[in-house]
């Protein structure tokens, strides 16, 4: 997914997605994540460690992701008429079975059918583009299933009003989503894995550093200030 628009960067600041969107290149230690699962009990939501317990909190997903943690839940039908609520959202109308997939669009057409934002923008063109944006975050960053190709429309409905945007907490269902996926994925049969990786491969830099990656180059502080 490209970098987003430099138009839609207020929108993606007063959405509280600005900080989601700098993880899109986000590199994955497969390697990691995988030793990780392997210690999860689903039982427990928890690592088993030889030494203690632990496990990814809200306060690691407002710590690593910047999003909301508390504010209203992600729940809502899951059927509508899907190709209105794309034209009505998104501006445009994505056909059944080369974009839409059940209750689900694909991500690779939503990233080459994203609405163009021309030179003299209008705000509802901003809005749709922001929409396509987010939702692409949403499916591909925040709440990839185990495909990592398709996200479902039904969070579509909850990017309507862009203002009202800011009083879901998005973090709660990533975390949820995350946990519900190393639960999935700790079957025999599973071989892939959804969920927010990269929140789990901060989490385990970030509370475990000694398995850290290590940067061969003298640290800045840019923000400091003498």
């Amino acid at each position: 997914m490209p970098a987003p628009h430099p138009l839609i960067k207020p929108l993606l600041v007063h959405t509280g997605f600005a900080d989601v969107a700098k993880l899109r290149h986000f590199k994955i230690d497969h390697h990691l994540v995988t030793a990780l699962v392997e210690r999860w009990r689903p039982e427990k939501h928890t690592f088993h460690h030889p030494v203690r317990e632990c496990t990814i909190t809200l306060e690691d997903v407002a710590l690593q992701l910047g999003i909301r943690v508390d504010g209203r839940p992600i729940t809502s039908a899951t059927y509508y008429d899907w190709e209105e609520i794309c034209e009505q959202y998104l501006g445009v109308v994505p056909p059944k079975g080369e974009a839409i997939v059940g209750s689900a669009i694909k991500l690779k057409w939503l990233q080459d059918n994203m609405p163009s934002l021309p030179s003299e923008s209008t705000q509802q063109q901003l809005e749709a583009h922001c929409r396509a944006y987010i939702l692409w975050l949403i499916g591909g960053v925040l709440m990839p299933n185990k495909t990592g190709n398709r996200v479902h429309l039904m969070y579509l409905t909850f990017l309507a009003d862009l203002d009202r945007v800011r009083r879901y907490s998005w973090g709660f269902a990533c975390l949820a989503t995350l946990y519900r996926e190393m639960c999935r994925v700790t079957n025999l049969d599973a071989k892939t894995m959804g969920g927010c990786a990269s929140l789990l491969q901060y989490w385990a830099w970030y509370r475990m550093p000694f398995i850290a990656a290590r940067v061969n180059r003298t640290p800045s502080y840019p923000l400091v200030t003498r």
